[in-house]
């Protein structure tokens, strides 16, 4: 049956003690995350009350949707940046203990796994956008620094994906005797170079524009093409075709 409350306001805002608070349970039906998703859809429900929903149960003094809420705040409600929490910084949040902390890094690689299961690739690349969007699946949301390379056949089509290397929130060592015996081993005509900033920045470094130069002069000598080096940060990219330094 369905319960007759009146819609519940935080504690906090009212000044109220958390023992004064309506219990989550005693909530009017169409007020709980979960029924409201099923009576209004997904669309209708704010990313802490979908978030509510995958933890669960809340602890003493504070509900799922406390809990989801503060976890949004310590990320300055950004999903891009929520979602390069991993299982520790999870776990610094009260409420999430090790079983939540693995359940929602679960989620969040289930979307990645999602994303790039989406990415079509054509038949050739032939923008920048297109590398962007296959690199972004990889690794566009993660907390660290990885590399990869797309290797492409002769009509420019992506025969495999790689990943090089993986390092900190910083940077990653890129060895350039792998990133080529790669591309022979596959038979590679061309390769576009990628690798995410978990910082959101795009400007290549200096240190960033040694490796491209120095990656593209390799395959000079080894007639595999290096077509372009794309940065990742959140949503955005930058490519070294598309400013004319390839």
């Amino acid at each position: 049956m369905k319960k007759h409350m009146m819609n519940p306001v935080l504690a906090k805002e009212n000044g109220e003690s958390y023992e004064n608070r309506i219990p989550m349970r005693l909530w009017a039906e169409d007020d709980l995350p979960s029924q409201k998703l099923l009576l209004k859809g997904t669309a209708n429900c704010s990313d802490a009350e979908l978030l509510s929903i995958i933890i669960g149960s809340g602890i003493s003094g504070e509900n799922s949707l406390d809990i989801a809420k503060k976890m949004l705040s310590n990320c300055g409600n950004s999903l891009c940046e929520f979602w390069k929490f991993g299982v520790t910084d999870l776990q610094k949040i009260k409420g999430i203990g090790q079983k939540r902390a693995v359940k929602i890094s679960a989620m969040f690689a289930l979307a990645r796994r999602r994303n790039e299961s989406e990415v079509i690739l054509k038949d050739k690349i032939t923008h920048s956008c297109e590398a962007f969007e296959i690199f972004k699946s990889l690794m566009g949301d993660l907390p660290y620094e990885e590399f990869w390379i797309l290797l492409l056949n002769r009509s420019n089509r992506v025969l495999r994906k790689i990943r090089i290397s993986e390092g900190g929130v910083s940077g990653t060592v890129v060895d350039p005797k792998k990133v080529f015996k790669t591309c022979l081993d596959n038979q590679a005509c061309s390769i576009i170079l990628g690798h995410n900033h978990p910082s959101g920045n795009i400007n290549p470094s200096e240190a960033d524009s040694k490796l491209t130069k120095k990656l593209s002069d390799c395959g000079l000598m080894l007639d595999v093409d290096v077509l372009d080096h794309i940065f990742i940060g959140d949503d955005r990219y930058y490519s070294f075709a598309d400013d004319a330094k390839m």
